[in-house]
C-alpha cells in the first residue's frame, strides 16, 4: 500500500473534509501530514503575526491541540510544520519556497523510507513541490473555490492552482460546480460525508445554550458568506426567539446587531457541536449567494440533517440533493414567517444520510489511490 504526503490545513483544528477523509484511510497506509503552508501573505494584524511566529519557530513534529479534538493523532500519521514563504507570487519567491520546503522534507522522507509516495494536496500553494520530493503521483483535492474564498490572495493562488491542475494525475472535487472547472479526463466528484453516529446519537445540551426561548442556530465560520442583514432584521422582528452563532469571526468587525437575543458563543470543538445543534429548534443556513457559496458544499448541511432538527436555508446549489430536507426561503419576511410557524416545519429524515459516512468516502479514496 502506497504512502501519502498530505498538504492540508493545520491538523487537529475543526476538521475539514480533507482531515475526515485522510484519518479514515487504511491504517496500514503511512501518512506524513504537512500543516498549512498558507494561501496568502500575512498582514501586520496581531493574529497573523502570532500565527507566523508559530510557523517559523515551532518544532518540526506537532502534537494534537487538545482544544479541538478528543482523539489522539492516529499512529499511522506523522504531523509536521514547515517553514516557508506563504503564497509566494514571483518566480524567485516560488523557487525559494520550493527549495526551502524540499530541504526540510527530504531528511524526514529519507527517515520514514516511504514507499512510492503519493503527494496529496488540498492547497494549490503546494504545486511547485510536485515532482521534487520523490513523489510518484499527485492528487489535488479541491474542497473550495479559491478564486472567491475570503481571506485568500486570489490571483496568486489561482496561478498556483493552474500549475497544480497540469501536474495532477487525479483531481477530486467536493461539488459539481467545482468539478466543471477542471479537465474531465482526470477529475472525479467526491461528495462530503458525515459522522452520523456523532450527530445522531442523543446527547445533553451545552451549558452555555441560552434558555427560555426557542433557538435558531448556526455553526461555522462567521465570514462574508453570511447574510447579516437577513439575520439582524429577523432577530429584531422576533425578540421572542434566541439566535445562536458558533464559530470564529473572520471579519475585522462585529457584523451582528447589538440585540439581546443574538448570542455569539465563539468556536467550539467539533465533537461538542451535537450538544448545540441537537438542542436548538431550527438549524440555519443563512447564506448570501456569492461565488463561493455557488461552488461550496458545506459540511454542516449533512451534519444538520443527521441531527434531525428542521433546517431553514437560503437557496444554493449544494442543497439540491437534499431539497426535501430543507425549508428554503428567499427573503427576511419568509424567514420570519417560517420561525413564527415553527410547529409546521417537519424534522429532517436523518436516515437519508446514514449511509453517506466519511468512512465510506475514505474506502473509495483508498481504492482509487492504488489505481494511480
Amino acid at each position: 500500500m502506497r504512502d501519502l504526503i498530505v498538504f492540508g490545513e493545520d491538523f487537529g483544528g475543526l476538521p475539514s473534509s480533507t482531515q475526515h477523509i485522510i484519518t479514515g484511510l487504511n491504517p496500514q497506509r503511512r501518512i506524513l501530514w504537512v500543516n498549512s503552508i498558507g494561501l496568502r501573505k500575512p498582514t501586520l494584524s496581531v493574529r497573523d503575526v502570532q500565527r507566523a511566529c508559530r510557523k517559523l519557530f515551532s518544532v518540526s513534529e506537532q502534537k494534537l491541540p487538545s482544544f479541538q479534538s478528543n482523539q489522539a493523532i492516529p499512529s499511522n500519521i506523522k504531523v509536521i510544520n514547515l517553514k516557508t514563504l506563504p503564497a509566494p507570487r514571483f518566480k524567485w519567491e516560488r523557487h525559494f519556497a520550493k527549495e526551502w520546503m524540499s530541504q526540510q522534507l527530504r531528511p524526514i522522507l529519507n527517515e520514514l523510507q516511504f514507499n512510492n509516495p503519493i503527494l496529496w494536496t488540498s492547497l494549490p500553494t503546494a504545486a511547485d513541490l510536485c515532482g521534487h520530493i520523490n513523489d510518484s503521483s499527485v492528487v489535488y483535492y479541491c474542497g473550495d473555490d479559491f478564486g472567491s474564498l475570503a481571506g485568500v490572495d486570489h490571483a496568486t493562488v489561482l496561478e498556483h492552482e493552474s500549475t497544480l491542475t497540469d501536474k495532477a494525475d487525479l483531481i477530486l472535487t467536493a461539488s459539481e460546480a467545482m468539478q466543471q472547472r477542471f479537465p474531465a479526463c482526470k477529475t472525479q466528484l467526491l461528495r462530503h460525508g458525515v459522522n452520523y453516529p456523532l450527530f445522531n446519537t442523543p446527547t445533553t445540551p451545552a451549558n452555555d445554550l441560552p434558555t427560555g426561548k426557542p433557538i435558531a442556530g448556526f455553526y461555522g465560520s462567521l465570514s462574508t458568506w453570511l447574510d447579516y442583514d437577513l439575520i439582524n432584521q429577523t432577530a429584531k422582528a422576533l425578540p421572542n426567539w434566541n439566535f445562536v452563532f458558533i464559530g470564529h469571526n473572520e471579519l475585522n468587525h462585529n457584523p451582528f446587531a447589538n440585540l439581546s437575543n443574538i448570542h455569539l458563543l465563539g468556536p467550539k470543538p467539533h465533537h461538542e457541536l451535537p450538544r448545540y445543534c441537537q438542542h436548538w429548534d431550527v438549524s440555519l443556513l443563512p447564506f448570501l449567494l456569492n461565488e463561493q457559496i455557488k461552488a461550496c458544499s458545506p459540511l454542516k448541511l449533512m451534519e444538520y440533517i443527521a441531527c434531525g432538527t428542521p433546517i431553514i436555508s437560503t437557496h444554493f446549489p449544494a442543497i439540491t440533493p437534499f431539497i426535501e430536507q430543507v425549508n428554503c426561503i428567499n427573503s427576511t419576511q419568509q424567514l420570519i414567517e417560517r420561525l413564527q410557524n415553527v410547529q409546521a416545519l417537519s424534522p429532517c429524515d436523518s436516515q437519508c444520510v446514514k449511509q453517506q459516512s466519511w468512512q465510506q468516502r475514505s474506502e473509495f479514496v483508498d481504492w482509487i489511490l492504488e489505481l494511480l
